[in-house]
């Protein structure tokens, strides 16, 4: 008689979405040793399996894939990654936005990180000092995966942290320095390393709007862009030799430069060769309000002419923003915005807010017509007061105080800044994705990405560690509405497999073969308290209360290779400290072949 194999883990009876976009069906998945080994009709034997899942009335989908996050700090001092784990995002993407810890050292990769993301440099510095062994792209992916990871992690090789190791970084944000061809070639020769490790790419950054941190070099803008065409297309010459794939975002202010990538990426350029390019960010933005009918076909167009390979990433939620004060990265396309957060100390940005001659140039800046894009609308009246000293302000908006006080806005917002202590004033506004129709429509448009997310950054900015689960809601209340934009399964696709495909890496799907990452999501959980605002003290950031998103009552539970990571709001035994669930996952690896599944 055969020996019946028991399995670790069985989730029963539940509406199984397999990731590629098919019709989902009832199904039971039975799992052993971290790979889907059965997709049944009917039950299967539960006899000495430890953790049975009873998913009848609730949905099995593929563990969420974050192609947008900015964990390169923070998996060093929280290797879980939780907040992101909790929502069902069962793999992230690192070193996005020109920046990655790989081969600058700790102080410069400090420098380049912690103003742009808005993470306590003190607490970037000191994860890298500690934790830094590593000086190769191998040695670093070695360390990565030596670490109990919660989730799968891969990452790209950032432009900023390449220039700032072969230039230094004095020389990487000068804007007369050229590097010579012998230092162009070491750049090259190091992503082609970083490649060969299993790197997935290369992220860049052509916008000058993000700034170092630090005392050396305060204010300048990151290292990618100051970076010529020509250093950019020695670099993506590599990718093309080998495959790989480019992050970056086009210059807002010059919109040739969104035009160059989409050549230089070409296969009509690249004698037949293409490069695949993601892009920041499609967005219906309220100062743009225009834009949004650009992104969809306008993309389409250019990639069928020119044999490119381009795709906008897209946030399918509302970008609301939160700031105290004046750190926000928005703040940072007015020269006076930038002159306020060169200055840390809380007296001394009070007494330039104050300044006379200061608000006479902000209010120049400020009232200038923009002719180009810009990331916010300008509009104080839709900028609102929700903690303050003074709280006969709380729910008030900035423009309706200039009303009141029969001041310029900007004068209105600064005197409220500089009454209460400018840290002290938190506000809100949404500045993109406001209008559901647009917002349905980015997110069923084929040449966008999902993502964007910016998890593990501006941490009292925003918070979008769960957007998945806020597009399955919305895709449901739309079906339910008679007002279908897309379908559920296409919905869990683009959030799954179809990510995995494009960026290359062996996840996104959950058929019989393939490693089990997997989300049990209860559909009556996907109510209003995935939108809720929340914050939450993280330990290893000193305590700084960050935005997070809890709705706990949506994943009933979270596996990663095999293993049951969270289940109905707590976390296994060890996760992320002695337990490790995730693993890096190298560009082209792929852990099995996926058998079909019968009908």
């Amino acid at each position: 008689m055969e020996e019946t194999v028991a399995y670790d883990v069985i989730i029963r009876e539940g509406l199984w979405f397999d990731g590629t976009g098919s019709a989902p069906r009832t199904r039971t998945l039975g799992i052993r040793d971290g790979v889907v080994a059965t997709v049944a009709e009917g039950p299967l034997d539960e006899t000495g399996c430890p953790e049975v899942i009873d998913a009848a009335g609730k949905w099995i989908v593929p563990g969420f894939i974050d192609v947008h996050t900015h964990y390169d700090a923070e998996v060093l001092l929280n290797p879980g990654l939780s907040e992101s784990v909790r929502h069902g995002v069962t793999t992230v993407l690192l070193g996005n936005c020109s920046l990655s810890t790989v081969y600058a050292e700790a102080e410069d990769a400090a420098d380049l990180f912690s103003r742009v993301e808005a993470v306590p440099r003190e607490y970037v510095y000191g994860a890298l000092d500690s934790a830094k062994t590593w000086s190769t792209a191998a040695e670093y992916i070695a360390a990565l995966d030596a670490l109990p990871l919660g989730p799968n992690v891969g990452s790209l090789l950032g432009h900023s942290d390449l220039r700032t190791a072969v230039l230094g970084l004095d020389r990487a944000t000068d804007v007369s320095v050229r590097p010579t061809d012998a230092e162009l070639e070491k750049m090259a020769a190091l992503l082609e390393a970083a490649l060969d490790a299993g790197m997935l790419g290369m992220s860049g950054m052509d916008a000058a709007i993000d700034k170092l941190d630090g005392d050396r070099f305060r204010s300048r803008a990151l290292p990618s862009t100051f970076a010529t065409w020509r250093e950019r297309r020695r670099l993506i010459k590599v990718l093309r030799e080998r495959g790989r794939l480019l992050q970056s975002a086009p210059d807002v202010e010059n919109p040739v430069s969104a035009l160059m990538f989409f050549l230089t990426g070409s296969r009509i350029f690249g004698r037949g060769k293409g490069v695949r390019m993601s892009m920041l960010v499609s967005a219906d933005a309220k100062s743009m309000p225009l834009a949004v009918h650009t992104f969809g076909l306008g993309t389409r167009v250019l990639n069928k002419l020119l044999g490119a390979s381009v795709r906008f990433q897209h946030l399918p939620v509302p970008f609301e923003l939160y700031s105290d004060g004046v750190d926000l990265p928005v703040f940072e396309e007015f020269g006076a915005g930038t002159a306020a957060l060169h200055l840390r100390d809380q007296l001394e940005r009070n007494e330039l807010l104050a300044d006379k001659d200061y608000r006479r140039r902000f209010r120049r800046e400020f009232d200038r017509i923009k002719l180009g894009p810009s990331l916010w609308h300008r509009d104080f009246h839709d900028a609102v007061i929700v903690e303050c000293p003074d709280t006969s302000l709380i729910g008030k908006s900035f423009g309706a105080i200039a009303v009141e006080r029969g001041l310029h806005p900007l004068d209105a917002f600064l005197d409220v800044l500089v009454e209460n202590g400018e840290r002290n004033v938190r506000w809100t506004t949404t500045v993109a994705n406001h209008r559901p129709r647009q917002l349905n429509k980015l997110a069923a448009e084929p040449s966008v990405h999902m993502g964007f997310s910016d998890a593990g950054a501006h941490l009292r900015n925003m918070a979008f560690y769960n957007f998945p689960l806020r597009l399955l809601k919305r895709t449901r209340d739309a079906h339910r509405a008679g007002a279908p934009f897309l379908s559920t399964q296409r919905a869990v696709h683009r959030l799954t497999g179809e990510l995995a495909e494009w960026f290359g890496i062996d996840a996104g799907t959950l058929r019989e073969g393939d490693r089990a990452d997997f989300v049990v999501i209860d559909p009556a959980g996907l109510d209003d308290s995935v939108d809720g605002y929340h914050e939450e003290a993280v330990p290893f950031y000193g305590g700084l209360r960050r935005m997070v998103n809890r709705n706990d009552d949506a994943v009933i539970a979270t596996g990663v290779g095999g293993a049951v990571v969270f289940e109905r709001g707590q976390f296994r035994e060890g996760y992320g400290t002695t337990v490790k669930s995730g693993r890096y996952l190298r560009a082209g690896e792929r852990h099995a072949s996926a058998l079909k599944v019968g009908a």
